[in-house]
């Protein structure tokens, strides 16, 4: 009975914190929408590097009053994964502009199979027959409502490879930094979340200006563009959150299949907030195949042997004591 409650609860939190991920990306989509395309705010990484800023002053409240602990991650960890999260950060904003849509969304949709080779060969995780075809149900229907027009040049690959892999393997790295250290969402979000602000808001206003030929500094700051700029900030900061708590809950593989569904209730919006040009029977269909994918991902994945490690070993920074290990699933549990 004990057994049972404890899985209930589990199982409560996992779906708070999808829910918390999935409406927090979508509100930060709509709210940037809206701050770029009306308020001509075309500065997209001096506002990530702005988002981490928020990010990092709620890490800093939250030390404060106790609830994030005292931890530690060696800085050539924390050098690694910034450059991995800085990388992911800038190509992807290149690769948008260097490349077609749909092209573009082919990326987005790569990172899954990049994701599965790297937990395969990393941590020797091993699918079942039904895990992987769910997979590719989602890959298909993600793209059949999504790709349109497919058109690649050389420095758009590239831009495309670097965004890709820099992407996958910063959200590798989420979870495994937890599970290494022993660290939390809210531990490791204190330890990146400066180091991405400070790095971010060095290179973003000349990354912008390389891309928009636009000065951040030279940017009209009307009333209504800042509080839009204020709000993306602070849901800027569930999203970075809710991101670090379904990672290292579950896995990057994972956060990416059941991730697609944020893609669809994204289309599903601009539909309802911004007219219903593009919605026809193709992109009904594609979404209706990526739930049911999705659906089928998580009945097989979570079947014994549908994602299982070979080996269940992973070297430590310092023995697992089990007040440690509650500790960090009673503070993702309060989110």
């Amino acid at each position: 009975m004990a057994l049972s409650s404890k899985a209930d609860q589990k199982a409560a939190v996992d779906v708070a914190a999808w829910m918390f991920n999935v409406v927090t990306s979508v509100g930060i989509i709509i709210v940037n929408k809206a701050l770029m395309a009306t308020y001509g705010f075309s500065f997209a990484t001096t506002l990530t590097g702005l988002h981490f800023v928020t990010t990092t002053l709620m890490t800093a409240i939250l030390r404060w009053l106790g609830y994030i602990q005292s931890s530690h991650l060696p800085f050539q960890e924390l050098l690694k994964f910034v450059i991995f999260a800085n990388f992911s950060i800038v190509g992807m904003n290149v690769s948008l502009m260097w490349n077609s849509v749909g092209f573009y969304q082919i990326a987005k949709l790569s990172m899954i199979p990049v994701s599965c080779f790297l937990e395969v060969v990393l941590d020797k995780m091993r699918y079942s027959r039904d895990t992987k075809l769910s997979i590719g149900i989602v890959l298909l229907g993600v793209g059949v409502c999504t790709v349109t027009d497919v058109s690649v040049n050389t420095k758009g690959f590239v831009a495309a490879l670097i965004a890709v892999w820099s992407t996958a393997l910063q959200q590798y790295y989420v979870h495994y930094l937890q599970r290494k250290y022993s660290l939390s969402s809210f531990n490791l979000l204190g330890h990146t979340a400066p180091a991405q602000a400070g790095s971010l808001l060095l290179v973003g206003p000349f990354l912008d200006y390389w891309m928009t030929s636009k000065r951040v500094d030279g940017y009209d700051y009307t009333p209504v563009a800042v509080m839009f700029i204020i709000l993306s900030c602070t849901i800027a900061v569930g999203t970075n959150l809710s991101q670090f708590i379904c990672i290292g809950r579950f896995t990057a593989v994972s956060f990416q299949v059941i991730g697609h569904m944020k893609t669809i209730l994204v289309l599903i919006m601009g539909f309802l907030f911004f007219g219903k040009e593009g919605l026809n029977l193709q992109v009904v269909i594609g979404m209706i195949i990526a739930v049911v994918g999705m659906i089928w991902y998580g009945n097989a994945s979570s079947k014994p042997g549908g994602k299982e490690r070979r080996s269940h070993s992973l070297p430590t920074s310092r023995q697992h004591k089990h007040g440690s290990l509650s500790e960090s699933t009673e503070i993702d549990g309060k989110v």
